[in-house]
């Protein structure tokens, strides 16, 4: 799968978003070593602090299904005129998997027109994991 293919993936799981309150719909997809692609859209609820992420759908539906390693890529897309990134939250659900198969992803910051590859660790450096519980 390519990058444009994981971005497509990304903007047709955002097309599921259940939004109501934010209007802000956001897909996510994750590329894994194995070929295999998990996508995830945001999920809100009227009190706001239940609502999930795209990317923490994404992970827990890999997780669910038993993957724990291998991940290469994840895209992110939404709605507006700029590439979003991943909430912080995002950027530790993504970096728990990440950290069980020992990779960096890049992440795909997908905007309207433009997107913008940076590297996981970049994007949470000094990042709490697994092996900081040793």
């Amino acid at each position: 799968m390519t990058d444009d293919d994981l971005i497509s993936a990304a903007r047709e799981a955002a097309e599921q978003s259940y939004s109501p309150y934010s209007r802000f719909p956001v897909g996510a997809a994750l590329r894994f070593a194995d070929g295999s692609v998990t996508t995830g859209t945001n999920i809100e609820n009227a009190s706001y602090g239940l609502a999930l992420c795209a990317e923490t759908v994404a992970v827990a539906k890999a997780m669910a299904e038993g993957v724990r390693g291998g991940l290469e890529a994840v895209a992110v897309t939404g709605p507006g005129d700029m590439p979003i990134t991943p909430c912080g939250r995002c950027r530790q659900v993504l970096n728990e998997l990440a950290q069980l198969g020992g990779t960096d992803p890049d992440v795909l910051c997908v905007g309207p027109d433009t997107v913008q590859r940076v590297k996981l660790s970049d994007l949470l450096p000094h990042a709490f994991g697994p092996a900081s519980l040793t």
